[in-house]
C-alpha cells in the first residue's frame, strides 16, 4: 500500500465551518492563513500587505483589533481585501463586537483574556447576529489564572481544559460556527495539546506553532511541529508564525501542505544539494529559478539536478526535468522522458519557458474541462 494516504487514514472527520467563502474542517482543503503587521489603523498600508499576501497564496488573513481606531478602519480594509478577514480581539470584548459588526468572517478571541461569561456571551451574539464564524485561541503564555495555578505550568492538560471550556460556552449557546487552536513556541507541548484536544473534540482545528522566532529556526520549528500535526490527520487551518514578513508565513504554509502532499500551489522543485559531480552551477540555478517561476500558480514538479546519478530517476517522476551531462551540454525530460539536449548558458531562460508553457497548457485543459462540466450540467433548450 503507498504511505500517501496516511493522513487520509488517521483524519479525524472535523464538522465544517465557513470563514467568509472559505470552508474550513468538513475534509475542505487545509486552508493557510497569516496577520498582518501593519497599524490597522494605516489602511493603505494594512490593504497593500493583505493583497500581497493574497497573491501569495494567502486564503485568509487576520487583522489585529486593539482600539476604536482599527475598528473603525475595518470596515474599509475589509471591503478593499480580496480574502476574508479575521478580527484578532485581546482584552476589549467590545472591539469584538464592533469587529463583527464592521463585516470580519471571523472572530478571534483569547478566552483567557477576553473577560468574564456575559462578555464571551455578547460576542457570541454578535457573531451571529453578523454572520461571523470564531476562533477559540488557547495560548501556553496566557492560560486563564484558575486553571494556570491548578496546573502549576502551561501543560497539554491545561490548554486542552481552557478550550473544551471555553467551546462549551459557544456550544451551551447552540453557536457551533468556531474552531480552536492551542498553541505554544514548544513544538512538543503544542503537538500533545493538540493530540490530546483532536481526540476530545469534532470542531476544526487551527494548527501552528506561535512565537517560532526569525525566518530560519521558526520554519524548522513550524514544519517539525505542523508536520507532526498534519501527517497525523490534525489540523484543518495553519498558521505559521514568523518574526518576518507574513508573506514569508504564507509561502513556507504552501511549502509544508506541498511537502506532505496535502495541497499544491505552484511550481514544486526539486533539486539536489550539489557536489563535485555537478556539470553546472545548481545553487545559483535553483535560486535564479525559484526568483523567476514565484508568479506561477499552477501546480506541476520541476527536477533540477546536477549529475546523472540521480537526475534521471528524479525527472521520470516530474513534470519537467534537467540532468547535468558533460562539456556542457545537458538532458531535458518532459513528462518524465528524455526531451532534447541544452547548453549551460540557456538554462535558466530555457526552463523558465518551458514551465510557463507547461503552465499553459495544464490551464488551457482545466478551462476545457470546467466548459465540459458546465456545457453538461447546462438544461436542453
Amino acid at each position: 500500500m503507498s504511505i500517501r494516504p496516511y493522513r487520509d487514514i488517521l483524519a479525524k472527520k472535523t464538522r465544517q465551518i465557513m470563514v467568509g467563502p472559505v470552508p474550513v474542517g468538513g475534509g475542505a482543503p487545509i486552508s493557510v492563513q497569516t496577520m498582518t503587521n501593519t497599524l490597522t489603523t494605516d489602511e493603505k498600508a494594512t490593504i497593500q500587505q493583505i493583497e500581497e499576501c493574497a497573491d501569495a497564496g494567502a486564503d485568509i488573513i487576520r487583522v489585529s483589533c486593539p482600539d476604536v481606531g482599527s475598528t473603525r478602519s475595518l470596515k474599509n480594509i475589509i471591503k478593499n481585501s480580496s480574502i476574508p478577514i479575521i478580527a484578532d480581539i485581546h482584552f476589549h470584548y467590545q472591539r469584538a463586537i464592533e469587529a463583527a459588526e464592521a463585516g470580519a468572517a471571523c472572530l478571534r478571541i483569547n478566552p483567557g483574556n477576553i473577560g468574564n461569561q456575559q462578555r464571551v456571551h455578547d460576542v457570541i451574539k454578535a457573531a451571529r447576529d453578523n454572520g461571523c464564524s470564531m476562533r477559540i485561541g488557547v495560548n501556553a503564555g496566557s492560560l486563564e489564572k484558575p486553571i494556570l495555578e491548578k496546573y502549576g505550568e502551561p501543560c497539554p492538560e491545561a490548554m486542552v481544559e481552557s478550550a473544551l471550556a471555553h467551546s462549551k460556552l459557544l456550544e451551551d449557546k447552540d453557536f457551533l460556527d468556531f474552531k480552536i487552536s492551542v498553541k505554544a513556541s514548544d513544538v512538543f507541548l503544542a503537538v500533545a495539546a493538540y493530540q490530546q484536544l483532536s481526540e476530545l473534540t469534532d470542531c476544526p482545528l487551527h494548527v501552528g506553532i506561535t512565537e517560532a522566532g526569525g525566518f530560519r529556526a521558526g520554519t524548522v520549528k513550524s514544519s517539525i511541529g505542523m508536520g507532526i500535526l498534519l501527517w497525523g490527520g490534525i489540523g484543518d487551518t495553519i498558521r505559521v508564525s514568523l518574526s518576518d514578513d507574513p508573506v514569508k508565513e504564507v509561502k513556507v504554509g504552501f511549502d509544508i501542505l506541498k511537502s506532505l502532499g496535502l495541497r499544491h500551489r505552484g511550481v514544486n522543485v526539486i533539486s539536489c544539494p550539489s557536489c563535485a559531480r555537478q556539470q553546472f552551477n545548481v545553487i545559483k540555478t535553483v535560486t535564479l529559478l525559484e526568483e523567476r517561476l514565484a508568479h506561477i500558480e499552477t501546480p506541476m514538479t520541476l527536477s533540477i539536478i546536477g549529475c546523472v546519478v540521480n537526475g534521471p530517476g528524479e525527472a521520470r517522476e516530474t513534470d519537467i526535468g534537467l540532468t547535468g551531462g558533460g562539456k556542457g551540454t545537458h538532458q531535458v525530460y518532459l513528462a518524465g522522458l528524455p526531451s532534447h539536449r541544452l547548453k549551460d548558458e540557456s538554462i535558466v531562460q530555457h526552463i523558465v519557458n518551458l514551465v510557463e508553457q507547461k503552465a499553459k497548457e495544464i490551464q488551457a485543459e482545466k478551462d476545457l474541462e470546467n466548459n465540459k462540466e458546465v456545457k453538461t450540467l447546462s438544461p436542453l433548450t
